[in-house]
């Protein structure tokens, strides 16, 4: 199949000994930038997803068509990997099974589905999750909906910051039954937490949003963490780029100074700012 040897990659790598970082992508040119970096895969975030289609904060708004499109392009414009957050699935199960044969066939190497009730609730303020049993229901459905074997599927659940480790411990081992071939784990603080669900799963991990102290790529490893997010700052630096070069001009800058603009002193003091990713993710309403 045209997309087999992107997710035999994918799982080439979950199936190491090695933690690594995926380069954040969002569309044709970040795709092809991370690419020519050498980054193994690329993760496409669903806030960056909602940002770079509609301009819009991570709250739900963006449509799985809309996702599946996106992701479509990036495919085409590079050969890299992908590992798509797609989300709670948009929708219950049969929402899910439709996810996955879109995202198979727009070139998608792996895909997340997650068990955060989306959209947020009315009249609720924090997270929520869909309940257990709900959540297995969606994973067994995507592992079901796939056409391509090949076609790596994540169960992700962000219990440790909404309603602790014992949960999510019990849900990583009943997502871990349903067939899905990766855990993906958000919320996780301290490295007790990580040891005590590496402890009693036995499938590859994807950690996002992790502490500082577990930035050490050899312990994370050791704890069967292939893959570690970093975040989507490559967004918020290019969003910070294009808002300081459209004020530059638009502050009577000539387009003649801005030649060789990834020398300039202007990019050069955009992308030497060390706060450049709090500011943007602030601005943009960045979450994950």
């Amino acid at each position: 199949m045209a997309f087999r040897k992107r997710r035999e990659a994918l799982r080439s790598i979950l199936s190491g000994s090695s933690c690594i970082h995926p380069g954040s992508v969002y569309d044709a040119t970040s795709i092809r930038i991370a690419a020519d970096l050498g980054f193994e895969i690329g993760m496409f975030g669903g806030s960056v997803a909602s940002l770079a289609v509609l301009g819009d904060p991570d709250i739900a708004l963006i449509t799985l068509t809309e996702l599946a499109e996106q992701m479509r392009r990036m495919s085409r414009a590079a050969a890299l990997p992908v590992l798509v957050d797609a989300d709670h699935g948009y929708g219950n199960a049969l929402n899910v099974r439709r996810t996955v044969e879109e995202l198979e066939t727009a070139g998608a190497a792996g895909l997340t589905i997650e068990d955060t009730l989306l959209p947020q609730a009315f009249g609720q303020t924090k997270t929520q999750l869909i309940s257990l049993e709900e959540g297995v229901g969606k994973m067994k459905a995507a592992v079901e909906a796939r056409g391509d074997q090949a076609l790596v599927i994540v169960g992700r659940t962000g219990a440790a910051s909404i309603s602790g480790l014992d949960d999510t411990v019990a849900r990583a081992k009943a997502y871990e039954k349903t067939g899905v071939d990766a855990l993906f784990f958000t919320g996780i603080e301290v490295r007790a937490e990580l040891e005590a669900i590496a402890a009693v799963t036995t499938l590859p991990i994807v950690l996002g949003g992790a502490a500082e102290d577990m930035n050490d790529r050899s312990y994370l490893a050791g704890q069967r963490v292939r893959i570690a997010l970093q975040g989507h700052a490559p967004f918020a630096a290019a969003t910070q780029a294009v808002y300081e070069t459209l004020k530059a001009l638009r502050d009577g800058l000539s387009p003649k100074d801005l030649k060789g603009l990834a020398s300039s002193e202007l990019t050069g003091r955009v992308t030497r700012d060390a706060d450049v990713k709090a500011r943007g993710a602030e601005f943009l309403g960045l979450k994950r």
